[in-house]
C-alpha cells in the first residue's frame, strides 16, 4: 500500500567533508518522515564559519548519494526559505549543534504560510576513541598530521 500523503522532511546544513555526525544527523531526520529532502547551503549563504572548502556540488552529490536522501539540492543564494516553500514539508530536522534558532524559524515559516514544525536531532555519540564528528576538527587533524603551508 503506497502512502498517498508523504510526510516530507527537509533538512540543511553545509555538510563539508562529510562525516558520521552528518550521516546520523540525515538518519535521524529520515526517521521523522517519508520522505527526506536534503538543502546544502551555498558558499555564500555560509557565514557562521569558516568558507566550506568543497564545492556546493560536489557537497551536494555527495549528500544525495546517501541511501537516506531522497533528494538533495543547493540552497537558494539570496533567500533560504525559497526551496523550502517549494517543497512545502511537514518537518524541518535541525541538527543538534546548528546555530539556527528554532523559534525565529518557526516564525519566518508562518508568516509566508509555511505549515511545518521545527525539530532538532540529536547529537551522536562517538563509537571510536579516534572518530571524528565535525568538520572543524577534522580539518586539525589534517593540518596537525600534514603541517600548515
Amino acid at each position: 500500500m503506497t502512502n498517498d500523503n508523504p510526510r516530507t522532511v527537509i533538512a540543511q546544513g553545509t555538510f563539508d567533508l562529510l562525516h558520521p555526525g552528518h550521516v546520523h544527523y540525515l538518519e535521524e531526520a529520515a526517521t521523522m518522515g517519508d520522505e527526506l529532502y536534503v538543502i546544502v547551503a551555498r558558499k555564500s549563504n555560509v557565514d557562521h564559519k569558516e568558507a566550506p572548502i568543497c564545492s556546493a556540488s560536489q557537497r551536494r552529490d555527495v549528500v544525495d548519494a546517501l541511501e537516506v536522501v531522497d533528494e538533495a539540492i543547493l540552497g537558494h543564494e539570496e533567500d533560504i526559505f525559497a526551496p523550502i516553500e517549494r517543497i512545502d514539508p511537514d518537518v524541518i530536522a535541525l541538527g543538534h549543534d546548528q546555530h539556527h534558532d528554532g523559534g525565529a524559524i518557526e516564525d519566518e515559516l508562518a508568516r509566508r504560510g509555511i505549515d511545518c514544525v521545527v525539530e532538532r536531532a540529536s547529537g551522536c555519540e562517538s563509537a571510536r576513541e579516534d572518530e571524528l564528528l565535525s568538520t572543524r576538527l577534522i580539518i586539525d587533524q589534517i593540518l596537525e598530521r600534514r603541517g600548515q603551508p
